[in-house]
């Protein structure tokens, strides 16, 4: 194939407006934003930026949440995000026990005033904020790890940072994976134990040991208190586990808390946003993923947006070349040109890159028929150039020379063989071909394709015919001989 598969399906994201709506709706966000806006001359923070403890209260009640212990904890989080963002400037203090002070950063304007892209920005920082605080490391008693001097031993942790970010970045690679599974068919909540099950599980392991299980329940509680995290900066929709299940030794069974065992949404269930397709999708390429869009080559070539749809589902292929039409500025006659020129070519490529442009040319619309009109004495466009008129029910349309039929042949299978499609789709159309034309192993095997001995062959495997695919092998055999090969 000349064309490398993407590692991942291509996505359909939201327009740069929708996501900054859903972005600047975010929970997190929101309060971030309204702490800057309270923030003063009065306002007082420690040395490490973060709001005084005695203002928390104040700043917890501005939005709107009780002045206890959790929303303390909420305003702490907001006004880290703030700081985190740029919605807030601080200045340290000048000497060690002194306060600093905040003021509005610049980005507080541009949440307003800026474009979908300026917002967006901004998003993408405060999700990289939360990220880390959702792999940072749980301090049951932070007091034993400071040491006498007041530094802390990092290494009583036993925390990777790496490995932390490296596991939650796994496992929302496969919730974007599973996501996009079936061409956007699984885009319903993904249970909690599967997900964690695809990061410990190994691929080829029947029925999981003990020891797996148990690595698979401790994921599962890491990752119920990192989604916790992350629901509020609006990548996912997230039904924690149920705090029923997580009964200490000693208390009662599951079964006597009440609710159904077996009900598997109890143990968590976790949605990708349309916010967290984009925020995820940007967090690969960053990482130097190949992680495609719909809309990435609206911009681009002709040959690009055949080399590049050439292993798109079907629905993507077509809401791409959509899109391309769409923002070509001289018309159809010259799109369907451009597309019909690119489509040449007798490298291994070639006959995929002819039905993705025969397929591009039937989203063109009738007025690209005089740019298909000049390529039907082409040898390799001439075919295709006839099914298009004839499918749009063109009037005098030449009748195509029997050469120019088997060689039309030869590129369609040599295509779908490349396009790694249906069996039994793939199987019809050799049939099909075969059958309309009488003594058709008889003389295909002197097409001179690149393609037409491989094709022949895969004819002789495919074909429920016997007598028909022994035909084909033999057809095979000459068409190598004639090659040399």
């Amino acid at each position: 194939m000349s064309a490398e598969r993407p590692s991942l399906p291509p996505v359909r994201l939201n327009s740069e407006a929708e996501l900054a709506r859903d972005a600047l709706a975010a929970p997190l966000l929101v309060r971030a934003v309204r702490l800057a806006r309270w923030a003063g001359p009065d306002t007082r923070v420690g040395a490490g930026g973060e709001l005084v403890e005695a203002q928390l209260p104040a700043a917890a009640e501005h939005l709107g949440l009780a002045a206890d212990e959790d929303g303390a904890a909420y305003a702490s989080e907001a006004w880290r995000l703030a700081v985190d963002t740029g919605l807030l400037d601080v200045t340290d203090p000048e000497e060690e026990d002194a306060e600093g002070t905040a003021s509005a950063g610049e980005n507080l304007a541009l949440l307003t005033g800026g474009t979908p892209q300026d917002v967006l920005s901004i998003w993408l920082d405060g999700l990289d904020a939360v990220h880390a605080d959702a792999t940072a490391p749980v301090l049951d008693d932070f007091t034993d790890l400071v040491g006498e001097d007041g530094s802390i031993d990092f290494d009583a942790l036993d925390w990777d940072p790496e490995a932390e970010a490296e596991f939650l970045d796994g496992v929302l690679g496969n919730l974007y994976l599973l996501t996009l599974a079936d061409n956007g068919a699984g885009e319903g909540p993904v249970p909690l134990p599967a997900l964690a099950a695809s990061m410990i599980v190994p691929d080829d392991m029947g029925e999981p040991t003990d020891d797996i299980l148990e690595q698979v329940s401790e994921a599962m509680m890491r990752l119920d208190d990192q989604f916790r995290l992350l629901e509020p900066i609006g990548i996912v929709e997230y039904r924690p586990v149920d705090e029923a299940l997580m009964v200490e030794e000693g208390e009662a069974p599951v079964d006597a808390v009440g609710g159904d065992e077996d009900d598997v949404t109890r143990y968590g269930m976790v949605k990708l946003t349309p916010l967290g397709l984009y925020g995820v999708r940007a967090r690969m390429l960053e990482a130097g993923v190949d992680a495609p869009a719909v809309g990435d080559l609206a911009d681009k070539g002709a040959d690009a947006l055949l080399d590049g749809i050439a292993l798109y589902p079907e629905s993507t292929a077509r809401a791409e070349v959509k899109l391309w039409l769409a923002g070509y500025a001289d018309g159809a006659v010259s799109a369907a040109a451009e597309l019909l020129a690119a489509a040449r070519g007798t490298d291994e490529g070639g006959p995929l890159r002819r039905l993705h442009c025969q397929q591009a040319l039937a989203l063109a619309g009738p007025e690209a028929e005089p740019a298909v009109r000049a390529v039907l004495g082409d040898r390799e466009l001439g075919g295709l150039a006839r099914v298009w008129l004839a499918e749009h029910g063109a009037a005098d349309v030449p009748a195509p020379p029997e050469d120019m039929i088997f060689w039309l042949a030869i590129d369609t299978i040599a295509a779908h063989l490349d396009a790694d499609g249906e069996l039994d789709e793939l199987q019809g159309l050799i049939e099909g071909l075969s059958a309309q034309h009488n003594g058709f192993f008889d003389e295909v095997w002197r097409v001179d394709h690149p393609a037409t001995a491989d094709v022949l062959e895969a004819m002789g495997r495919l074909h429920s015919d016997k007598k028909a695919a022994k035909e084909a092998r033999k057809a095979a055999f000459k068409a190598r001989s004639r090659a040399g090969g």
